[in-house]
């Protein structure tokens, strides 16, 4: 059975994403641009900060990591490694493909906000940080400003 792709998994350069990244938030006027690897939350962080306003994105690398060991499951009739190697490789991975992912999606919400189909508030208020620190979305959940999200048809 041949197995199935999974978008990304041939990502081979974090730092190449994260070069374009920068050069796509400066080039929208962000003053401030950083990544850290959260290996505790196995997330990539992204902070800048645009018009004196920070902003947050996170990206799961354990959940692009359970992606890939759901297309890849662990064989060991066909795998020379332990299970353990097995995942420890796909979540290596994931913290490369999420700085892919996160490049792609800044590079569209920079496109939207530069081709004045959204403003800069439409594409990030979201992940903008209120005074206390968090985002904006977690106040909207906080304060139930949202609806419930309804189960699946």
């Amino acid at each position: 059975m041949a197995s199935t792709a999974v978008p990304y998994e041939s990502a081979s350069s974090g730092a190449a994403a994260r070069e374009e990244i920068t050069r796509l938030l400066r080039r929208l006027g962000c003053d401030s641009v950083g990544f850290m690897d959260n290996f505790d939350r196995h997330e990539v962080v992204l902070q800048f900060v645009h018009r004196g306003r920070p902003v947050v994105l996170r990206a799961s690398a354990k959940g692009w990591a359970a992606m890939y060991l759901k297309a890849h499951p662990y064989n060991p009739a066909r795998m020379r490694k332990p299970r353990a190697e097995h995942e420890k490789a796909a979540l290596r991975q994931g913290f490369v493909a999420v700085n892919s992912i996160l490049r792609d999606w800044v590079k569209g919400q920079v496109m939207a906000v530069e081709c004045g189909v959204m403003t800069f508030e439409m594409v990030f208020v979201g992940h903008m940080l209120g005074d206390d620190g968090r985002p904006l979305l977690d106040h909207l959940s906080d304060t139930k400003m949202l609806p419930a999200p309804t189960a699946p048809n």
